[in-house]
């Protein structure tokens, strides 16, 4: 049996690859003709050129290969099961004692090695890549930023709460146009500052170029914002530096600016964390984070799916039907998860089911399909 298993795994792992390489180099050719019309287009600093761009579309391959594995391995592995049916080597191989239960575990254990490598790219490779190329798109077309207002972030801390506001992210990891609204625990306006630019440490922002405006609390039977109109009772400060304390990291930064699907598992966790200390909808990130828990497992899912191909008659040519239908269904996968998340999101349903659902619905036809034909043939 172990003849067996390194004989299946090496066919397995070597097609899998082979798709992969070839859906890989597709995608990346998309992108390389979508980068054409800025190339060579001046932006704030040097020219954004060929080198650039081909850095881009490389520094995107780590989250096309993290949302294509999947595909890959139901394709990769409805081909092995194909050939092998079609040479008659699967017939041999039951007939040596690879019987469905076994052939099943023999496949879960490279579903298993195809889990871990899509973990380990979606939650460390890819948010690396995708942020480094992000930036540095942004360093050769301009700062990153979210619509015409930027992105805002709100913390509560114990003695009054924060609306925080970033109009872009600079090349080099940086906030541009930052405003910091403070608040106390009434709901009135303490203070104002703002920053042309913004570094973040371990716990504290640290602004260039501040200007902190205060506005003196309730006076003569003022309200605050009846204060804050009366010129007198205003104090402006310039300052060269001011250090803000704050929880809010570049992660969280990252996760209004940037695409929340790219982040870590555990940055999700903690920005989910964050939103809702501070009383913010947090849904869309909680179907982001199950979709980080759950996507992985629907490798298991997909060599289950192409195990029942094994157990069919293939005439000489009707190979290529099987492996196109093994094609359409790891895309109808792709399309499902994604439409899947929006719906979840709109009618309000538990994020872990938006997020699971794809996989339950393909693991029910993959568990029908191994019980119908291996099973009871």
């Amino acid at each position: 049996m172990k003849t067996i298993r390194r004989l299946i795994y090496g066919e397995v792992f070597s097609a899998v690859l082979f798709v992969t390489l070839a859906f890989l180099a597709l995608f990346s050719f998309f992108d390389l003709v979508d980068q054409l019309p800025a190339i060579g287009r001046p932006g704030l600093g040097e020219a954004y050129k060929i080198p650039q761009a081909l850095s881009y579309v490389a520094l995107l391959i780590p989250s096309h290969l993290y949302e294509l594995l999947p595909i890959t391995v139901l394709i990769g592995t409805i081909f092995v099961m194909t050939r092998l049916a079609q040479s008659s080597e699967f017939t041999i191989l039951r007939t040596s004692g690879l019987g469905p239960w076994r052939a099943l575990r023999t496949l879960l254990v490279t579903g298993v090695v195809f889990v871990v490598v899509t973990f380990v790219i979606g939650d460390y490779l890819a948010p690396w890549a995708d942020r480094t190329a992000q930036l540095l798109k942004a360093r050769y077309q301009g700062n990153i930023s979210v619509g015409q207002t930027g992105a805002w972030l709100k913390e509560k801390q114990t003695f009054g709460q924060f609306a925080v506001n970033v109009a872009s992210l600079a090349p080099d990891g940086s906030l541009q146009g930052v405003r910091i609204f403070e608040f106390d625990n009434q709901g009135f306006l303490v203070s104002l500052s703002k920053a042309q630019t913004a570094l973040i440490q371990d716990d504290a922002w640290l602004l260039s170029l501040a200007e902190r405006t205060e506005f003196k609390p309730k006076i003569e039977g003022k309200t605050p914002p009846q204060a804050s109109q009366d010129p007198s009772k205003l104090e402006r400060q310039t300052l060269t530096t001011l250090r803000w304390p704050t929880t809010i990291s570049a992660e969280m930064v990252g996760a209004a600016v940037l695409r929340p699907d790219r982040m870590a598992t555990l940055d999700l966790f903690y920005y989910i964390g964050h939103l809702n200390a501070n009383n913010q909808s947090a849904e869309r990130y909680e179907i982001e984070f199950w979709k980080k828990v759950f996507y992985p497992l629907s490798c298991l899912v997909m060599v289950v799916l192409a195990l029942p191909f094994a157990y069919l008659h293939f005439r000489s040519s009707g190979i290529s039907g099987y492996v196109f239908g093994g094609v359409m269904a790891g895309i109808s996968f792709f399309f499902l998860n994604n439409v899947m998340g929006y719906i979840g999101e709109l009618q309000h349903w538990q994020p872990w089911l938006t997020a699971a659902l794809p996989g339950m619905i393909y693991s029910l036809i993959s568990l029908t399909a191994f019980t119908w034909l291996v099973l009871r043939r």
